[in-house]
């Protein structure tokens, strides 16, 4: 019986050190990444000067909702701007902003204009609009995952879909 207490007693300990290696792990990965949300900004006077580029250019405005808080949201930011036919295509076709939500700002009025349901999708999600500021969808992100990835032909199929 002695034996079997050490023995679940030296497991517990060793699972709880793999834990904490783990998110360890995931906080150093996390700072190694871009941080492209800013809870200072002024987030609708930036869309409409966005809104304002988008109609004399002719580009679609996708707005990254998330924060510097979310992995996911710091990995897709990573993948759009290493990836070379993506990044080609956002800077070909649209104009790109960061949405921060966190516990600085969560820029609930902006929230509430463009996407009311947004949070409950998830982080991060997506708001398209186009050049007049009509909003032409609301996109989660979890369809376009792909491991602790994404799926460079759903990203891009998504992205397409919006293209003016």
């Amino acid at each position: 019986m002695k034996k079997l207490i050490t023995g679940l007693f030296i497991l517990f300990f060793a699972c709880a050190w793999s834990a904490a290696e783990a998110q360890t792990a995931a906080v150093a990965k996390s700072q190694e990444l871009a941080k492209p949300y800013h809870p200072e900004a002024n987030a609708q006077a930036d869309i409409d000067s966005l809104l304002q580029i988008a109609k004399k250019d002719g580009k679609t405005l996708i707005i990254q909702a998330g924060g510097n808080w979310c992995i996911w949201c710091l990995r897709f930011n990573n993948y759009i701007h290493s990836d070379a036919k993506i990044s080609a295509l956002l800077e070909s076709d649209f104009l790109y902003y960061h949405l921060n939500y966190s516990k600085e700002n969560k820029n609930e009025a902006v929230f509430k204009r463009y996407a009311p349901q947004g949070g409950s999708l998830g982080y991060p999600f997506f708001i398209v609009l186009n050049g007049q500021g009509e909003v032409l969808a609301v996109r989660d992100s979890g369809s376009l995952e792909a491991g602790e990835s994404y799926d460079q032909s759903k990203v891009l199929a998504f992205f397409n879909s919006y293209k003016r």
